[in-house]
């Protein structure tokens, strides 16, 4: 039966926020896996990542000085950029359709991730004025550049980001802002698959950030709390026989959810996901996909930001140096196949080719090799996301958010892909097949 919903709603009241945590026996796993990206930290060729920031502070073992100087990696990247004011910035200059200039459309999530990283300092850093400027200026410019559709120019996902790190620091946003994102998940327009899994986590959690903190008012408050509930039940829902919900790489997100809300004491979707990412670990193998999964094995979510205690913190933790990949000798040829089912798509099949690569190729090495060879024939676009590329256009086919359609990737004859284009090694004679669907 479950808890009655009223109880529920007041689960945030009742539980700590830090409530569950994996089995003991985990425990040296999870460490490996922090040493491993505290290594991948200490790397000076690697730009400096706030979200691998966020994971090493929330982590329970500390390399104090390493993560200081990663610190200060971080604010010399973000100063240069953020560091002057929205004077003279000009007014609303990215339009997604109608702009003729190259300027990016706003950098909201990134942003966001690096005010979080900062209130996740100890002691916490105030952030600069201007960077709270300039966050809440995206929130605005990351709308009105698409205006015309009613979604913001680059995804709920960044868009949830941005609220949620404002909330953390404290910070009011417009209820206006706040109600864009109530909208969306209202009428299921927060994305497909594991992208949903992603973006209504983060949502959810933004939605349990200003209704905890008192930053809206009492009646918004409460149609925050039944939202997130609904969320954090689509999830339990969602959950496969195998515990994962979503994918692999959207799953630790889900678990943030139950961890902010409290909910990890009584979702029985809790434990068994849980358990699913330690029988998975070898999937989080780069350094994003490490920085989504480490927070939610030391039981801590984005919102644990805000009570980190400051203490003596353990200096316990040593850098582990990634092993590269080994190379495997010899050749595969992998079928790679596109598919458009869409009634609008003159035929089925647009795609269907045999494609000879290195035996260690992942399925963006397949990609690119098949571009090379065949360039008349096949060309694809991909969009860098905290997960790793996403595959976003194939043969000039855009999956495109407002016609709720996206690349789905499958393994003949029909099973999705759980892993990254970057991270998936297919087999000898594997059938790959890239699916324009629809959600």
């Amino acid at each position: 039966m479950g808890l009655p919903l009223v109880l529920l709603l007041l689960l945030p009241a009742l539980l700590p926020a830090r409530c569950c945590e994996p089995p003991a026996g985990s425990a040296g796993a999870v460490r490996a896996l922090g040493a491993r990206l505290l290594g991948l930290a200490g790397d000076p060729a690697r730009d400096p990542d706030p979200a691998l920031y966020l994971a090493l502070r929330l982590a329970r073992e500390h390399d104090p000085r390493l993560e200081r100087r990663y610190l200060e990696r971080l604010q010399d990247t973000f100063q240069h950029p953020y560091g002057r004011s929205l004077q003279g910035h000009g007014h609303s200059r990215w339009d997604a359709e109608h702009s003729t200039s190259r300027e990016e459309p706003p950098h909201t999530g990134r942003l966001a991730l690096y005010l979080l990283g900062l209130q996740a300092t100890c002691p916490p850093l105030s952030p600069h004025r201007a960077l709270v400027t300039w966050l809440k200026y995206y929130l605005e410019e990351d709308w009105t550049g698409s205006r015309r559709q009613g979604h913001p120019v680059t995804s709920y996902y960044q868009y949830g980001l941005g609220v949620l790190a404002l909330c953390v620091h404290r910070k009011r946003v417009r209820e206006e802002v706040v109600r864009r994102l109530l909208t969306a998940q209202h009428h299921g327009r927060l994305g497909h698959g594991g992208n949903t899994v992603d973006t209504e986590a983060v949502v959810a959690l933004a939605f349990t950030c200003l209704e905890q903190r008192r930053l809206v008012g009492t009646g918004l408050a409460a149609q925050l709390r039944v939202a997130t509930h609904e969320a954090s039940r689509n999830m339990a829902k969602g959950q496969g026989p195998d515990g994962i919900i979503g994918n692999i790489y959207s799953t630790p997100w889900a678990l943030q959810v139950f961890l902010a809300t409290g909910e990890c004491q009584t979702e029985p979707a809790f434990g068994q996901a849980m358990a699913a990412l330690l029988e998975n670990l070898e999937a989080f193998g780069t350094a994003a996909t490490m920085a989504q999964v480490l927070p939610v094995l030391h039981g801590r979510s984005y919102l644990d930001i805000a009570s980190q205690p400051c203490g003596e913190e353990p200096d316990t933790l040593t850098p582990l140096d990634m092993e590269p990949l080994a190379e495997v000798p010899g050749n595969k040829t992998v079928e790679l196949v596109v598919e458009c089912p869409l009634p609008w798509c003159y035929e089925l099949r647009l795609y269907d080719r045999v494609v000879p690569v290195p035996a260690s190729a992942s399925l963006l090495d397949v990609l690119r090799v098949a571009a090379a060879r065949d360039p008349r024939d096949f060309r694809f676009h991909t969009q860098d996301t905290p997960q790793g590329p996403f595959l976003t256009q194939v043969l000039g086919l855009e999956a495109r958010q407002e016609k709720r359609n996206y690349w789905q990737i499958l393994t003949a004859p029909n099973t999705p892909l759980q892993m990254g284009i970057a991270d998936y090694r297919p087999q000898d004679g594997e059938t790959l097949i890239l699916r324009l669907s629809e959600w």
